[in-house]
């Protein structure tokens, strides 16, 4: 079942900031480059990294979410496309430097082999020198699940590994979660 973002949307920036490692890890691309952002949702990744100077291609199902996006790439004027689209029917990777998979994984039992699969295509169809990153909630299984689909393909170099937390607050709520950021070259 193909979850819709639209309603939760209505609340502008429902996820917050971006993850500051996410940031940083880019900021060690001052040369730029192309970013494919896997399921986007309402640019929380997407907007700051073409503020940064990246040309962002935003892919996510929900159309509120993208008109978001859109408006403030339009007011700002940014190298930012959002396209409402199944990300897992996207198939041009190969004109990116980086594809961005943030939260987009989470290895439930009737979506797994789905999402696995996603990743191999995606590992088969990117160019040589793109890296691949993911943001993933540090659990045991999922991590585990991630690191053996990406193994599978020995010309991918890990190059980064990084453990941080994730602190999610919204009216009055806070939580925090154990959050991990996989980094791959092909």
């Amino acid at each position: 079942m193909t979850v819709t973002y639209d309603k939760y949307y209505q609340t502008e920036n429902l996820f917050g900031e971006p993850y500051p490692e996410l940031l940083e890890f880019f900021n060690k691309y001052p040369n730029n480059g192309k970013i494919l952002d896997l399921g986007c949702g309402q640019g929380r990744d997407s907007i700051p990294l073409a503020r940064l100077g990246f040309d962002v291609t935003g892919i996510d199902n929900s159309k509120v979410g993208i008109e978001q996006m859109n408006q403030i790439a339009k007011t700002e004027n940014l190298k930012l496309n959002g396209i409402i689209a199944d990300i897992f029917e996207f198939d041009n990777f190969a004109v990116y430097d980086f594809v961005l998979l943030d939260s987009m994984f989470h290895f439930a039992k009737n979506d797994r082999k789905k999402e696995t699969e996603f990743i191999k295509r995606i590992v088969s169809k990117i160019k040589k020198g793109c890296l691949l990153i993911f943001c993933i909630q540090d659990t045991r299984k999922k991590v585990e699940t991630l690191k053996v689909t990406i193994d599978f393909d020995d010309k991918l170099d890990r190059i980064e590994d990084k453990k941080f937390k994730y602190v999610f607050e919204e009216s009055g709520h806070k939580s925090e979660s154990d959050y991990r950021m996989l980094v791959v070259r092909k």
